[in-house]
């Protein structure tokens, strides 16, 4: 979860790389999306009228369109991971964010779930996490979706990484997940299992609260 919540903040502080003529004529001609009211995002939201613009100005930077597609969402994420390759991992992550389904994600959609990542609730963090790793959104977390997800991030995390994985680490990694949070073993893990396995977790529980103050 760190690496969810480190990489998108640091993303509002990038500066966007130079671009030809050719895209800039190009993004001139798309629509451009303008966000809901700051009144209204500071309602929904748990961050300020002042850090809300300080993020629109970031998130302007890298999409001037005001709307972010998946491959550019990819681009962005990957320049975290030079190492390794964190298309997949990127993927699963933009659907989360884009929780209208529509293929793209709005400002709306980012400082939401960016509000949830960084200052809701442990249960809203949790629930948000739990939606991430539930890929089919049918409301359990299966093997093979685990597997999925931690092999995404194996290779988001590349051959660098340290000390050097086994080639059966995924499986030993979700075969444990399972034997802590499949709590009736029914093979399947509900979001109240997933909670109260997490909550019962300290190390999981500090992880929640170190970027609470990141902005």
């Amino acid at each position: 979860m760190g690496a969810v919540v480190g990489t998108l903040t640091m993303q509002t502080k990038q500066r966007r790389p130079s671009r030809d003529k050719a895209d800039d004529d190009l993004e001139m001609t798309m629509v451009c999306h303008r966000p809901e009211g700051l009144d209204q995002l500071e309602a929904q939201t748990n961050f300020s009228k002042r850090e809300l613009q300080v993020l629109y100005r970031g998130f302007k930077n890298e999409c001037p369109s005001g709307v972010v597609n998946e491959d550019t969402f990819k681009q962005i994420y990957s320049q975290f991971f030079p190492h390794g390759d964190a298309s997949t991992y990127a993927h699963y992550l933009f659907n989360a964010f884009d929780t209208g389904h529509t293929g793209s994600i709005k400002f709306e959609d980012f400082v939401t779930a960016l509000s949830i990542l960084l200052r809701g609730s442990v249960t809203e963090k949790l629930q948000w996490t739990f939606n991430l790793y539930d890929i089919n959104r049918d409301g359990y977390i299966n093997k093979e979706e685990m597997t999925d997800i931690v092999r995404a991030i194996y290779d988001m995390m590349g051959k660098y990484t340290y000390p050097v994985l086994k080639t059966d680490a995924p499986k030993q990694h979700v075969d444990a997940f399972f034997q802590k949070m499949d709590k009736n073993r029914d093979g399947v893990v509900t979001l109240d299992e997933f909670i109260l396995s997490c909550q019962e977790d300290e190390n999981i529980m500090r992880s929640l609260q170190l970027f609470e103050n990141v902005i």
